[in-house]
């Protein structure tokens, strides 16, 4: 392999796992305050797409004002999904929410389905994706230069909303013992319902920026970028902001370069991103920056 064709990989690689990581961030949000894998999480950034595509075909707004409303959107159907679906299930066990939040996914699936039909629709680009570049000598498509460009400026804002806002500082309370913040005069019902809409918000702005780099959108669009996504979570640290986002970088470079490496295994692809879930749970289940839960006394 030339050095320019690995260059070229590697910014592939570095564009997929900035999008896992967008993508993870949100499964790991929710799952550090309230211990749930929200499998409907996927289907949001499928939604993100749709309401997009639907304000540029219909209603005939600009690229980004339609990408913002779509955002927004995403924003309200993950509060949506909290208050109607998950909150009435706060004090039940587990597995009920669990089977809950995998009957949200199916049912935003198959209404998606049913509503908008099963045939594939090309998602517009703005020119600025369309774009090539010459980097270091290598040819690099515009979605594939800016599409990490902005990942990161998103996770920039999202780790000073968590780590220097207040309410970030409410949520990684909440995480660390919610009846203990509640008895604080913190309102925790508020706070998981920001986070709902924070972690969707992501799942928007990730879903666009994949509709730009794989520019055809269908319903089903999210279950496999989810399932990486959530392997990404885990590896990273299920709970833990920055692994999830090491994660997602983790995973989508390892999907591009081997395969690049060793092209005959193209078909795997998918395969290897598991392998490397099952690796890491049985070596490390915590992940790389995930902490030991202490069994209490």
């Amino acid at each position: 392999m030339t050095w320019i064709a690995f260059f070229q990989q590697l910014m592939n690689g570095v564009s997929v796992g900035s999008l896992y990581a967008l993508l993870a961030i949100g499964y790991t949000l929710v799952y550090g305050i309230l211990g749930l894998i929200n499998f409907a999480h996927s289907d949001v950034f499928m939604l993100g797409t749709y309401f997009a595509f639907f304000m540029i075909a219909i209603f005939l707004l600009p690229w980004w004002l339609s990408v913002l409303i779509g955002v927004v959107l995403c924003a309200f159907v993950g509060m949506s999904i909290e208050r109607i679906a998950y909150r009435p299930l706060r004090n039940a066990p587990r597995i009920s929410a669990l089977i809950t939040a995998v009957g949200v996914s199916f049912f935003i699936e198959n209404l998606g389905l049913v509503t908008v039909g099963a045939r594939p629709k090309g998602f517009p680009r703005p020119d600025l994706m369309k774009n090539v570049y010459t980097i270091l000598g290598a040819r690099i498509q515009g979605v594939t230069f800016w599409v990490p460009i902005i990942s990161i400026l998103i996770l920039l804002a999202l780790f000073y909303v968590v780590y220097r806002t207040k309410v970030g500082m409410a949520m990684r309370a909440v995480s660390r013992d919610m009846e203990t913040t509640r008895l604080m005069g913190v309102d925790v019902d508020r706070i998981i319902l920001y986070t709902f809409a924070l972690g969707s918000a992501l799942a928007g702005i990730g879903g666009v920026l994949w509709a730009c780099k794989y520019p055809q959108i269908n319903p089903l669009m999210g279950i496999f970028p989810g399932w990486k996504a959530f392997t990404a979570a885990v590896v990273g640290g299920i709970g833990n902001v920055v692994g999830a986002m090491l994660g997602g970088f983790i995973i989508g470079l390892a999907e591009i370069l081997i395969v690049a490496f060793f092209p005959r295994l193209t078909g795997y692809r998918d395969a290897f991103v598991f392998a490397i879930l099952i690796v890491f749970l049985l070596v490390r289940p915590g992940g790389l920056m995930g902490e030991t839960a202490r069994e209490k006394v």
